[in-house]
C-alpha cells in the first residue's frame, strides 16, 4: 500500500496511526499541499477532489477521504467493532468529527501552524474558537468516566477524533479545562506502535 499525505495534516495522520497500531506495511509519498501539489494532473488521476490523504492500494484503486481510509483499513481488526450498534456509533462520532469539530479546532490550527496567522485571516481565527470548544466540551462530558469513545477499547472513532485533539493547542484551544479528554488522550498517546505525528 502506498499512502499520499502531508504528515502534519491531522487528516494524513489518522492514516498514519492507523496502519502503525495495525501494523500494516506502506510507503509514504510526502505531498507538499501549500506547493499546489494536489493541484497536479497526475495527483488528481489520484485523487480528483485534490485533497490529501489517498491511499492506493497494489492493484492500483485509490480511497480517499481520511475517515474512510481508516475504516476499510479497520476492517476485520479490534479497531472496528463486531456489534452493529457500536459500528454506528463509531460513524456517529466520524460524522461529528467532520462537521462539528474539524471546521473550527483544524481551521483554526490550519490558519496559525501552516500560514503563520496573518492579520487578513485572524478574525476567522478568533471565530473558530467557540465552535471549537464546543466540541471539545462535548467530548469531555461524555469520556468523563469513560476510557474511550465507544464500548470499552480503542475504535477508529478515537483516531478520527485523536488526530486534530491532540494538536487542538496549536490552533489556540487551550485544553487545561478538560482533564477527562486530556486522560483520553494520554491513553492513547501510550498505546503499543503509537506513532507520533512528526
Amino acid at each position: 500500500m502506498r499512502v499520499y499525505g502531508d504528515i502534519r495534516s491531522g487528516n494524513c495522520y489518522k492514516v498514519k496511526l492507523t496502519m502503525a497500531l495495525l501494523d500494516i506495511e506502506h510507503s509514504w509519498v510526502h505531498v507538499d499541499i501549500l506547493a499546489g501539489e494536489t493541484k497536479t494532473a497526475e495527483f488528481l488521476a489520484r485523487s480528483p477532489a485534490g485533497m490529501v490523504p489517498v491511499l492506493e492500494l497494489p492493484d492500483g484503486r485509490t480511497l480517499s477521504e481520511s475517515n474512510a481510509i481508516i475504516d476499510y483499513l479497520a476492517e476485520g481488526s479490534l479497531l472496528w467493532p463486531e456489534d452493529r450498534f457500536e459500528r454506528a456509533q463509531v460513524l456517529q462520532w466520524q460524522f461529528f468529527e467532520q462537521y462539528s469539530h474539524e471546521p473550527y479546532v483544524a481551521v483554526a490550527r490550519f490558519i496559525s501552524k501552516y500560514l503563520g496567522l496573518p492579520e487578513d485571516r485572524r478574525a476567522e481565527y478568533e471565530a473558530k474558537q467557540a465552535g471549537g470548544h464546543r466540541a471539545l466540551a462535548l467530548m469531555e462530558a461524555h469520556l468523563t468516566g469513560r476510557t474511550f469513545l465507544v464500548g470499552e477499547r480503542l475504535t477508529v472513532a478515537d483516531i478520527s477524533l485523536y488526530a486534530y485533539t491532540h494538536v487542538a493547542h496549536e490552533g489556540g484551544f487551550d485544553l487545561g479545562h478538560y482533564p477527562a479528554l486530556r486522560r483520553w488522550l494520554h491513553r492513547i498517546s501510550t498505546l503499543p506502535n503509537y506513532v507520533g505525528m512528526g
